[in-house]
């Protein structure tokens, strides 16, 4: 019986040959990596020639994946395959058929805003949710045709719902938690988490502190026992991993994840003013290396080993499998 895949729906770090060995040791067979925020195409473009010269240097930790069966190959070659997203729809610019061309160049996932509005939707900060724009609409189709998946992490209510309702192919929101447990901004409704599972969507649990009941400070116990919940909301087998692991990031990072060119001044996102950096991850989940007591914690929490298994990386496997291939 082939071995249960172990995938992360979401990094963004400061990527190095360590990072990639952790990815190794921690048993990593595909990561969902960030690869641009409010960068402009030609500046995503030269991001993708930073990932060419990574997987250049260290054919034998990484490679780019292109479709779910890199996860099987990255499992018989002892590898972990890295698939491309943006958190933000700035690396189309205001061009519809930069979609295709960055599927080809391997984007899996883009996000329709990051916070703010954008031209597609309107982020999760924003006071007024107008829902998806004439152009999110066509990009929505445009994405369905090509493989490309929707992503609404960072996206408001309305806009999210418009989302899940106009995608012909299910959507993710790759990196967030229940609003019901701690209610971040950035976490998601039930109303949101129930359509999401309605639909074949996916869901990717999020360690970052701020998406967190208690911050740095969460146990084990209280992440493992709401996805535990959250399977009973949404079904066993729309829910996955989405640390949104930022390990080794500088500060100078998240100001500009937060503010990008859009701002003068300093927004603080999540954060505040006397904290203003990126917040020290949770003890029992430090890097790649962790991934073992999550499983551990969700055993803990009553779940079984198929739910296990499909938590931690066989769900966005077959996800995977349904979304990246253009539409017959």
């Amino acid at each position: 019986m082939p071995k249960a895949a172990l995938i992360d729906g979401l990094q963004y770090a400061n990527w190095s040959e360590k990072i990639f060995r952790q990815m190794r040791q921690g048993g990593v067979d595909a990561v969902h990596v960030t690869i641009t925020y409010h960068e402009t195409f030609r500046e995503t473009v030269a991001n993708i020639e930073k990932w060419n010269r990574w997987f250049e240097r260290y054919p034998d930790l990484i490679f780019q994946g292109h479709s779910a069966a890199d996860i099987a190959l990255a499992q018989q070659t002892g590898r972990t395959a890295i698939f491309f997203g943006s958190q933000n729809p700035s690396c189309i610019e205001d061009d519809i058929g930069l979609v295709q061309v960055l599927h080809q160049l391997g984007l899996r996932f883009m996000q329709l805003s990051y916070n703010n509005q954008s031209l597609l939707a309107t982020g999760c900060y924003e006071d007024d949710d107008t829902g998806l724009t004439r152009m999110g609409r066509a990009v929505v189709a445009e994405m369905n045709r090509v493989g490309m998946v929707v992503d609404m992490s960072h996206s408001a209510q309305r806009s999210t719902l418009e989302a899940i309702e106009h995608s012909s192919r299910p959507i993710a929101i790759t990196h967030a938690n229940p609003h019901s447990w701690h209610p971040a901004l950035r976490n998601k409704s039930d109303d949101v988490l129930r359509a999401l599972g309605e639909t074949g969507g996916m869901l990717g649990f999020s360690i970052y502190p701020h998406h967190l009941q208690n911050g740095p400070a969460c146990t084990l116990a209280s992440f493992c026992d709401m996805i535990a919940r959250t399977a009973d909301l949404m079904g066993p087998e729309n829910i996955g991993i989405g640390t949104d692991l930022c390990q080794d990031q500088p500060d100078s990072v998240v100001e500009w994840m937060r503010v990008g060119r859009w701002t003068k001044s300093i927004d603080y996102g999540e954060g505040s003013a006397t904290n203003p950096g990126f917040p020290p991850m949770p003890d029992w989940f430090q890097d790649n290396r962790h991934f073992g007591a999550i499983r551990q914690g969700l055993r803990a929490s009553g779940l079984d080993d198929a739910a296990i298994d499909g938590v931690m990386g066989e769900n966005w496997r077959r996800f995977f499998a349904h979304s990246f291939q253009p539409q017959p």
